[in-house]
């Protein structure tokens, strides 16, 4: 059984982050998309703790981490994100350590480019999961007004304040939440078993959906589209066929702008690909990882 570590790590503007470390050898972080918590990888963990140290991590106002925010004016920000990841390396491998393993899923993508900035040199290699680089409402789902219709249902968030949770966290835990999902192709019923993607519904139920929604423009608001070509560590870009968050075309301008990159579709995947073709995932993955 492979040795688990978990720690707090205190941000420097006093937000606590929970963390959890599996395994032994190079760090392979893994970032979550936004209003998720670290259960979308536990496949991930299951092929690669035996050779690396898989940490995991809660963002600010996300699962173990520090729920005690002011949705007002709580940063949320993707640089906020990455700094919080910063900060605990440092915590969670105090030794310097190069060739670090970047994962992210979807948002995470975006902290996990934002946190590159920063590492540079010490980033052994980046696994980019159903994500962009930026601006990540003007391509969601294809539909080129989506920034103006996110915007407007933050601002009734803020409007209707505590309500909004009272109105839409049984929603999430109701009978219509699966179906709901599965038609709407956030989630792939045939290739999902309902149990993996459930902790993602009953985790966005207890989220403030002010925080969630302030989470979510944040990744409309970042940009790393600029860091791209600068990047010369071995990428492997993920996209699905049928995400109706990240569009493929996304992912083809990402793999044609970052010098060492290659990229991988996902036949009839989704958002949820990670839960839905892990060992497809961990395959292309392992390929990359094999010649480190």
């Amino acid at each position: 059984m492979s040795i688990v570590r978990t720690g707090q790590t205190v941000a420097e503007d006093g937000v606590f982050l929970r963390w959890r470390v599996q395994g032994n050898g190079i760090p392979f972080v893994c970032s979550n998309g936004v209003g998720v918590s670290t259960f979308f990888w536990k496949y991930i963990l299951e092929s690669h703790t035996t050779d690396f140290a898989v940490l995991t991590w809660d963002y600010r106002g996300h699962g173990d981490s520090d729920r005690n925010l002011d949705p007002h004016d709580a940063d949320m920000s993707i640089e906020r994100h990455a700094k919080d990841l910063l900060c605990i390396l440092a915590e969670a491998f105090p030794d310097s350590t190069d060739n670090i393993i970047l994962m992210g899923h979807s948002m995470g993508c975006q902290v996990n480019l934002e946190a590159y900035r920063h590492l540079g040199e010490r980033v052994g290699a980046i696994f980019h999961l159903l994500g962009t680089a930026g601006n990540a409402l003007s391509t969601f789902g294809g539909f080129e007004y989506s920034p103006y219709v996110f915007r407007a249902i933050r601002r009734l968030t803020f409007k209707l304040g505590h309500r909004a949770n009272t109105l839409l966290h049984p929603l999430l835990v109701s009978r219509i939440a699966w179906p709901f999902a599965s038609t709407f192709a956030l989630v792939d019923p045939i290739y999902t078993k309902y149990e993996d993607f459930r902790p993602y519904l009953e985790h966005l139920a207890t989220m403030d959906m002010r925080l969630f929604t302030r989470a979510v423009w944040a990744c409309q608001e970042h940009s790393a589209w600029d860091l791209l070509s600068d990047i010369h560590c071995p990428v492997l870009v993920v996209a699905a066929e049928n995400d109706g968050f990240t569009p493929i075309s996304c992912a083809q301008q990402i793999t044609k702008q970052i010098p060492n990159a290659s990229m991988v579709v996902l036949a009839d995947g989704s958002h949820a690909a990670l839960i839905e073709q892990p060992e497809i995932i961990n395959y292309h993955v392992d390929k990359i990882l094999q010649h480190l």
